[in-house]
């Protein structure tokens, strides 16, 4: 845990010279001489693309990357399925009702990925908006996080999502932690401005939970829905630094609790001697299992922890929170955290009943829809949590603007 504010002097924003004409930037870290600024300095180096093969070029000197600058957040987006599942309709597949649903969850409806929607599709959505709304050329991103525990492509989809937002300039990758993973990837993109010295941060939470959901199960068929949400993180002086505290944790034997695991994972290893069988049966994962009581009463309890750990390290009291904005998981939970902590039900941002579950994607989601309303103004502080499978959580104290 690290307070982002205060680590280093302030220092003036350095405008970056980015490859154009179809090169990839890198970045390599240069230790500056005894008479050079206190402030480590980062030159680029770019690798050619030549017919679709990528070749390494000679480091060329550019203009320096400054490292310990703050972040902001100032802009986002975001995107859904254009089909709705209420809860009337599961009712017409399992055992269920309206009324049953929203008083143990407090969700209505959810959008599902259907017909020729891809999860891809609704994160270029989301990202591109999210560069309208900051005013940030697609080319002049460095860097794309997806946060996502179900990309179309099993070896990842940041590539190709970067591609078609047309991030030319940037690398990216993706980050899997379920519904954790959105303020992971936040806090990460807040590391790589300060210790990286890299200008703009796309970070996109992406899930599509419905194609792994038993619809047959009504204790979670209920909960999960489609989306996705972004956010441009950009560098700014150390003293306007918008991330003002954060909290990161994990507890890999609450894994039994949340999981979905790969339906073979017995069967590739055989129990003959160790030798695998061959050739083995398909890959692929099966449903979400998930012991809803556990999950609960670890949220319930580690949520506000993390929020209070991350407050300590920003130095500010509950009070000084404008919004409390958690993972969209279950209203109870939310209802149990705000209580916890003593934050009134107004300053309290809530869209499970429109949206369900959405893994990665509610917070990003929930942000864009306060902040288009007119709710989330600049220079609000919002105090964030998410919380899932892994078992992994985390808070962060953030500053909208």
């Amino acid at each position: 845990m690290v307070a982002a504010s205060g680590l280093a002097p302030p220092r003036l924003a350095v405008s970056c010279a980015r490859a154009r004409g179809g090169h990839r930037v890198g970045f390599v870290r240069s230790v500056p001489g005894a008479s050079a600024p206190a402030a480590v300095q980062l030159r680029c180096c770019a690798s050619t693309v030549d017919d679709g093969v990528v070749s390494a070029a000679a480091p060329k000197p550019r203009l320096p990357r400054v490292v310990g600058m703050g972040s902001k957040l100032i802009g986002c987006g975001s995107a859904t399925p254009s089909l709705t599942v209420s809860n009337d309709d599961l009712s017409k597949i399992v055992e269920t009702s309206d009324e049953w649903i929203a008083a143990r969850t407090g969700i209505r409806n959810r959008r599902v990925l259907s017909g020729d929607e891809t999860m891809r599709e609704l994160s270029v959505q989301a990202a591109k908006r999210a560069l309208e709304m900051a005013q940030v050329n697609a080319d002049d991103v460095d860097l794309v996080l997806l946060c996502t525990s179900t990309p179309d492509d099993l070896f990842g989809g940041a590539a190709r999502v970067l591609a078609e937002v047309g991030c030319t300039n940037a690398f990216g990758f993706d980050i899997t932690a379920a519904c954790s993973g959105f303020i992971v990837g936040l806090i990460t993109a807040t590391r790589f401005i300060k210790g990286g010295g890299i200008q703009n941060v796309l970070v996109i939470g992406a899930d599509a939970l419905s194609q792994f959901v038993d619809w047959t199960d009504r204790g979670t068929c209920i909960l999960f829905g489609d989306a996705a949400g972004a956010v441009l993180v950009q560098a700014c002086n150390a003293d306007e630094d918008g991330l003002l505290g954060f909290c990161v944790q994990s507890d890999g034997n609450g894994q039994r609790h949340l999981n979905c695991p790969s339906s073979n994972i017995d069967s590739i290893l055989s129990k003959t001697n160790g030798v695998p069988s061959f050739p083995p049966k398909k890959g692929n994962s099966s449903y979400i299992e998930m012991n809803g009581k556990e999950v609960f009463r670890f949220a319930v309890r580690c949520v506000p922890q993390s929020i209070e750990k991350a407050l300590e390290e920003a130095g500010l009291p509950a009070s000084s929170i404008d919004w409390l904005l958690l993972h969209q998981a279950n209203q109870r939970i939310i209802d149990a955290a705000a209580t916890r902590l003593d934050i009134p039900s107004d300053k309290v941002i809530s869209n499970l009943a429109n949206y369900g579950n959405t893994s990665a994607a509610s917070i990003p989601l929930a942000l864009d829809e306060a902040v288009r309303a007119g709710k989330v103004k600049a220079g609000d502080v919002i105090a964030t949590s998410g919380f899932g499978a892994g078992l992994t959580w985390g808070s962060a104290i953030v500053k909208w603007g």
